[in-house]
């Protein structure tokens, strides 16, 4: 049997992994910067080990994990993040043999690198929101010199979300500006605005979708949509509670359009805002599992076990369907959102209506995303971490 390594196992799509492969019984390692952690706490996690930091020490991480697959005897790496995913597969060679069921460098670069999507985006005639690609600080001041029609609210986009310095890795996220003095005075403030190249991008007012595929050297295996209900922050954020919805035609059409560019292979989501006029706009790739994992296994699209069939060289299982209507709740994160909805001074109706919703425990089609009676050791792990803050 193949030894299966989860990086990041404090990340919720971590646990959704180990669970799946373990309830198969596939002997699955997990790892974080912790010694414990919230996969390694599951049942079905057999071994987990720590490793340095992959944002400030690079070489370190990548010398103990070259390190504990030869020792474990390990077989199969899934890392989770963007940033393990960027590292690993940057370095694919200094792995040897090891399965690492994911794209090359190249093509995962052409996704996550927002300058390079979205150009490729405008060459497949993609809808995408208007776009300015920024080079530098210079080539931004030039630009709002000679430009006086500008309609904010604007995004502002980093190209990518984890930036290399150095040797080490600053997050970088996505910023909006409501006027022109707002615009320049993010780009000049911070860091990765001013001295890397970013885009610049029309707000979409509309509802988030995405399309969630996995691909075998660039044929894709099967597709899977959900919609978000709640989210943390309530404005907008990580998905708290999700529902799973039938794939939409045009949307998959356009994300195979992206995908087949680039002949994929591995997980991807691809992330649309469609606007009121029913338009959809793409927003970003994701290249790697993504947060609401745990829904597309509970309505029977059990992504990590397929993506392990196509690790180890085997026809991945046929997915001709599944549940529509089935729910995944982060109980945590909901409690967040509830928090917070209180706390922004919203309508004392809305506010009630939101703690209705919150206390609903009766829904048959709600399956809890962490706290699971057949494996509750997360949720403590989880309940203990939140409590400490």
């Amino acid at each position: 049997m193949e030894k299966v390594l989860v990086l990041d196992a404090n990340q919720r799509p971590a646990l959704a992994i180990t669970r799946s492969l373990g309830q198969r019984g596939i002997w699955v390692v997990t790892a974080d910067e912790t010694t414990r952690s919230l996969a390694g706490s599951s049942k079905f996690c057999k071994e987990s080990f720590s490793y340095p930091s992959p944002y400030k020490f690079q070489e370190k991480f990548i010398d103990v994990i070259k390190k504990e697959i030869l020792n474990r005897n390990i077989n199969v790496i899934f890392p989770v993040t963007d940033i393990t995913t960027y590292i690993i597969l940057k370095n694919k060679e200094k792995f040897g043999f090891i399965n690492i069921p994911f794209a090359h460098f190249n093509e995962y670069e052409k996704l996550t690198n927002k300058w390079e999507l979205f150009k490729i985006a405008q060459k497949l005639e993609i809808p995408c929101p208007k776009t300015y690609f920024i080079e530098n600080y210079s080539s931004f001041l030039t630009l709002t010199s000679t430009l006086t029609s500008w309609h904010f609210p604007l995004v502002l986009k980093p190209f990518r979300s984890r930036i290399e310095d150095n040797g080490k890795y600053v997050s970088a996220s996505v910023v909006y500006a409501n006027s022109m003095e707002d615009l320049k005075e993010k780009v000049k403030s911070i860091d990765y605005f001013r001295n890397y190249p970013f885009l610049i991008q029309e707000y979409i007012e509309g509802e988030g979708r995405g399309i969630f595929t996995i691909y075998n050297q660039g044929i894709p295996v099967c597709f899977f949509a959900h919609r978000r209900l709640r989210e943390k922050p309530p404005s907008g954020g990580v998905s708290v509670l999700s529902e799973s919805i039938a794939v939409d035609p045009y949307l998959k059409k356009l994300s195979k359009k992206i995908l087949d560019y680039v002949n994929w292979h591995g997980p991807a989501m691809v992330e649309f805002k469609v606007s009121k006029g029913g338009c959809p706009y793409l927003m970003e790739v994701n290249a790697r599992f993504w947060g609401s994992l745990q829904l597309a296994i509970d309505s029977g699209v059990d992504f990590p076990w397929l993506l392990y069939q196509i690790a180890i060289g085997k026809k991945a299982d046929f997915v001709n369907n599944y549940k529509i209507g089935n729910k995944s709740r982060w109980l945590l994160g909901d409690l967040d959102n509830l928090y917070l909805t209180f706390k922004n001074h919203v309508g004392f109706i809305y506010k009630i209506r939101s703690l209705i919703n919150f206390l609903n425990f009766y829904d048959k089609n709600i399956h809890y995303e962490v706290n699971r009676w057949a494996d509750m050791k997360p949720f403590f792990f989880e309940l203990k971490r939140y409590l400490l803050g």
